[in-house]
C-alpha cells in the first residue's frame, strides 16, 4: 500500500515531492489553515507550525481521505494543505482517498 511519513523536519518542497511520488496527486501547502498564503518551499514544517499546534509525526496511507489528511495536518502543524489533481489544474473532492486523487 502507498504510504509515507512526515514530521517537523520535512521541508515543504520535500513534503510535496513525497506526496506526488507516493500518490500521484499534487499537494499545495499554505502557511495557515485559511490557505491564503503559499508556504515557502525551503521552510520546514516545524518552522511553519502555528502556536498551540502539537507537532509530531504522521504516517499517511493511501486509503486516508483527502479531507482527513487536511484535518490532521492542520491539527498537527496549524498549516493548510489542499490536494489537487496530478496536473495541478483543480482541487479534488475531500471525500475520496489519496490514491484515488492521484488518478484524477
Amino acid at each position: 500500500m502507498a504510504e509515507f511519513s512526515l514530521d517537523g523536519r520535512k521541508t515543504v518542497k520535500g513534503l510535496k515531492a513525497d506526496f506526488k511520488e507516493t500518490f500521484g496527486a499534487t499537494l499545495r501547502v499554505y502557511t495557515s489553515v485559511n490557505c491564503k498564503q503559499p508556504a515557502p518551499e525551503t521552510a520546514s514544517l516545524a518552522s511553519l507550525r502555528a502556536e498551540g499546534a502539537k507537532g509530531g509525526s504522521l504516517k499517511v496511507g493511501g486509503n486516508m481521505q483527502v479531507g482527513t489528511f487536511g484535518d490532521k495536518v492542520a491539527e498537527m502543524y496549524g498549516i493548510g494543505v489542499r490536494v489537487a489533481d496530478k496536473a495541478n489544474k483543480g482541487l479534488v473532492p475531500k471525500d475520496i482517498t489519496l490514491v484515488a486523487a492521484g488518478k484524477l
